[in-house]
């Protein structure tokens, strides 16, 4: 993308969330997207913009966090869309108070009864919680390890099934790679 469809699809995205919120502006402020589904589950994300509110919810339409690819997934609220995404502004205040206002906006959804998409108790300092069950992120070597226990695994079904294991000579040498390749198909691992 050059430069000018970057700023074609930013000036779209504002001009989407200005039809749904108008008082969106580009002051600093407190934002919430909330939606109820079919079911009258009722799902919430407090977020803050510290330097332009309309340009922050816009990027919420572009982008790949968690609570962007469920606004792609369920798209804005509408007359023909009754289960998407409303959009308000909670306040608007100077950037330094952000933090502090989010985490007490947060905190009102939650007692409110919304299930929260946000990750954290809200703010970019030090104050920050996770909301999230605390599973850490799995990493390139977590699929390595799953991958070689599912070897293991795949390969210990087939010697129990189908195959034997022997020696070609007997030596020390040969009882030593048997008694690895038993430790190699008999390790049992708690699932990562």
């Amino acid at each position: 993308m050059n430069y000018r469809q970057i700023y074609a699809r930013k000036a779209e995205c504002e001009k989407r969330i200005k039809e749904v919120c108008p008082q969106a502006t580009h002051e600093s402020g407190i934002y919430c997207f909330t939606r109820v589904d079919e079911d009258g589950f009722k799902f919430a994300y407090v977020g803050l913009a510290s330097k332009s509110l309309l340009t922050r919810l816009g990027e919420h339409l572009v982008g790949y966090q968690h609570i962007d690819l469920s606004i792609k997934k369920h798209g804005l609220y509408s007359q023909e869309n009754p289960y998407g995404y409303k959009v308000d502004i909670l306040c608007k205040c100077p950037a330094e108070e952000c933090n502090e206002k989010e985490q007490y906006y947060i905190k009102r959804a939650a007692d409110a009864g919304y299930q929260l998409k946000n990750s954290t108790t809200g703010s970019q300092g030090k104050g920050k919680k996770g909301l999230e069950n605390g599973r850490p992120a799995r990493g390139y070597w977590d699929g390595v390890e799953v991958g070689k226990m599912k070897a293991r695994r795949f390969v210990a079904d087939l010697f129990s099934k189908h195959l034997d294991v022997s020696m070609k000579k007997p030596s020390k040498n040969a009882e030593k790679a048997l008694a690895k390749f038993q430790e190699f198909i008999n390790i049992e691992e708690e699932k990562p």
